[in-house]
């Protein structure tokens, strides 16, 4: 496996780290406005990233279907968003600032669900790291070793907020700063898990890339409006988290044009 496919592979991850990292030098709780600009900033890049790294090039992969192009993101687009509503309702789960459990009534602690909150959404950026990655890997000529670098750097970009955004909270309900440390990397562990997944598939992935592409970007469009939204808008009005999701988005967008 190539320096630039491990590197891939690991950015994002490492991203939750630093990001984790936080909890060791910032004191008391995080305040809610910080939260709500990270929280934007890390939708604004999802969405970019899923727009033109994702189903840009699916559709440009599919140009040989001619009206038809786009198809492959419709289906895929749409299979993602099935995917994570699956998910959403079978794996127990807790979003920032809430009190009520989503998914299977479960026994586990709030702390433990805050991380498969956060672990529930890095799949699909796993995945659409990983898809990325095999695709380049295998001599698609749409993807490059850049792009599929840009796509890792934007997710490792917008997960340092995530990283901050799971520790400070545990940290400032009690916790020690290392274990909360602790949780906020492993909820990013799914990351090159997926990443590495999906890779290993690369033979039976090539000849339906287009639409796992798609697939990665309708996932990760899902996480965007479930939660990332909801979250950069909850309490009293704020444009914060809009401006920062512009911030986010443009961002991303300038990475996967310039780096590709």
């Amino acid at each position: 496996m190539s320096v630039q496919i491990i590197s891939a592979i690991l950015l994002p991850f490492l991203g939750t780290v630093i990001g984790s990292a936080l909890v060791f030098f910032l004191k008391g709780e995080m305040n809610r406005r910080l939260q709500r600009s990270l929280t934007g900033f890390a939708a604004g890049v999802m969405v970019a990233a899923s727009i033109w790294s994702l189903i840009i090039p699916a559709m440009e992969q599919s140009e040989h279907m001619g009206k038809l192009a786009c198809l492959p993101a419709f289906v895929g687009v749409w299979g993602g968003f099935l995917f994570l509503l699956l998910l959403d309702k079978l794996i127990p789960h807790l979003h920032m600032n809430s009190q009520c459990p989503e998914g299977a009534p479960c026994n586990l602690g709030k702390s433990t669900m805050l991380v498969l909150a956060v672990a529930l959404h890095n799949l699909p950026e796993g995945m659409a790291v990983g898809v990325v990655a095999a695709g380049w890997m295998m001599g698609n000529e749409s993807i490059s070793a850049a792009g599929a670098l840009a796509l890792s750097l934007g997710i490792a970009l917008q997960n340092l907020p995530e990283g901050a955004i799971i520790s400070m909270p545990l940290k400032s309900g009690g916790m020690k700063r290392g274990r909360a440390f602790g949780y906020g990397v492993l909820s990013g562990v799914i990351e090159p898990i997926g990443a590495i997944v999906t890779i290993l598939l690369a033979a039976w992935i090539v000849p339906v890339l287009p639409y796992l592409l798609s697939f990665a970007a309708g996932a990760m469009l899902y996480v965007v409006v479930e939660e990332l939204i909801p979250e950069m808008s909850e309490g009293e009005h704020s444009n914060i988290g809009t401006i920062f999701f512009a911030a986010g988005f443009s961002l991303m967008m300038v990475l996967d044009v310039v780096l590709s």
